[in-house]
Parts: structure tokens; C-alpha cells; sequence
């Protein structure tokens, strides 16, 4: 049984993290103790805490979360094009940096690394990888088109507010379903492919990867970088998106 390294409940973050469960009280557990997330209580003392480590599948579904979220943005903006409204480009063009740096380049790449190869392997949902890799080089086609198109002076064309908008519905066509077959069939066959301690080692080559490329809290400042662009474009209060009925 494993306990926690010194070295994690220095600095929490996303995949690990310290819950207080009680506080002023003393839990009569001996040593450490595994509960239903596979998390450890450690006890001998008035505070108990757990450790929690986010599942390769939850990470991926989680940096889905920020896609979902930017889709929305893209939405706002073909909305503003197609009525032929002011949309500065800032917040476009931030998001579509966030689409090539987190998820392109660090969610994309880690299933092209580390998932895609093993469902081949195992010669299992091979169609589907197909499908799916062709679209992740069709996404970064459109990702180029709207950075390139998301600038003040390509705004101010006719031509181009059409290009990019265009370039946006075809992103968001895509990626909806997209990332809706890899939440509820690729990634939950990940479980049938690989043995238990090898989807655990994959949780920790994932947190390696995101620290290289993001440094500690990668995930979090992600979340508020897309919540800043919300904010600049009036989407970020979730009650407005309730129908009223």
C-alpha cells in the first residue's frame, strides 16, 4: 500500500489534492486506509486528510471541459459575424491560442501518443482512432484559418468576417460530436486495453507532460484564462443560458 510522497502535499494541485475531512477531532484509523476512489486516509492525528488522484479518463474528460467552453465562445462570435456586429478580435484570437496550446498540442498529442497507439495494438476501435486522428489535423487546419483571421484588419472585410465564421461553424460541427465518442466509448474502453497499473502510470505521464508544457497548475490557469475571455464577452454568468420556461 503506498502513501503519499512529501513531495505532493507541498503543493496541491489537479490530479493530487489535500480535503480536510475533520477538523478538531481525532478519527480512530490505523495507518493508511484506501477508500472507494482509491484515495488514502492517514490518521493519528486531530486532521485527516485524503489524496485524491484524478483518473487518466476524468483528466481527459476535464480538458474536454475547457474545449466545451471555448466552443461557446466560438459560438458568440459567429453570432456577432453573421450579424455583422463588432467582435473584437482579442478574445477570439486568445481562444484559439488556447485551442492550439492545451488541447491540440498537449490533449490531442497525449491521445496520439499515448491512447491511439494502444487501441491499435490491441486492434480494438481501430475505425474510430482513424476518425478520430483525421480529425484532430482537421482541427488544427481550422485553428490556423482563425488565427490568421482573427485580427483587426481582417475584420473589417466582408470576405473574411464570412471565412472565419464559416471556419468556426465547421470547428464546432466537428468537435461537438467529437468529443462526445471520446468521453462515452473511447475513453472508457481504455480500462478493457490496459492492465490496472498501466492506466495508473498513464495518469503520471500525463501530470509530467502538463508540467513541462504549463509548469504547476496548468489545468486551473487554463480554466481562468477561458473564464477572462467569458467575462470580456458577457458569457460568463451560466444562470442567462436558463431558458425560461
Amino acid at each position: 500500500m503506498t502513501t503519499p510522497r512529501s513531495s505532493d502535499t507541498g503543493s496541491p494541485g489537479r490530479r493530487r489534492f489535500l480535503r480536510t475531512l475533520a477538523s478538531g477531532t481525532t478519527l480512530f484509523l490505523a495507518g493508511w486506509s484506501p477508500n472507494r476512489s482509491g484515495a488514502h486516509v492517514k490518521t493519528g492525528s486531530s486532521l485527516a486528510s485524503v489524496e485524491e488522484e484524478v483518473s487518466p479518463g476524468e483528466d481527459l474528460m476535464r480538458e474536454h471541459g475547457v474545449l466545451k467552453r471555448i466552443l461557446l465562445v466560438y459560438g458568440e462570435a459567429i453570432r456577432r459575424l453573421e450579424a455583422n456586429k463588432d467582435l473584437s478580435p482579442e478574445p477570439l484570437a486568445n481562444s484559439a491560442r488556447i485551442i492550439r496550446s492545451f488541447i491540440e498540442d498537449y490533449h490531442e498529442k497525449l491521445e496520439e501518443d499515448y491512447l491511439f497507439p494502444r487501441f491499435k495494438k490491441a486492434n480494438k476501435l481501430v475505425d474510430l482512432v482513424d476518425i478520430l486522428q483525421d480529425q484532430h489535423r482537421a482541427g488544427r487546419r481550422l485553428t490556423d484559418t482563425v488565427l490568421l483571421l482573427s485580427k483587426t484588419q481582417r475584420l473589417s472585410s466582408a470576405e473574411d468576417r464570412k471565412a472565419l465564421a464559416d471556419a468556426l461553424n465547421l470547428f464546432i460541427r466537428m468537435y461537438n460530436p467529437h468529443a462526445a465518442r471520446e468521453d462515452t466509448v473511447l475513453f472508457p474502453a481504455l480500462h478493457e486495453i490496459v492492465a490496472a497499473n498501466e492506466y495508473d502510470e498513464l495518469g503520471e505521464d500525463f501530470e509530467r507532460k502538463e508540467h513541462e508544457l504549463f509548469g504547476d497548475g496548468g489545468f486551473e490557469n487554463m480554466v481562468d484564462r477561458v473564464a477572462a475571455i467569458e467575462k470580456s464577452l458577457g458569457l460568463y454568468e451560466l444562470a442567462q443560458f436558463t431558458p425560461k420556461v
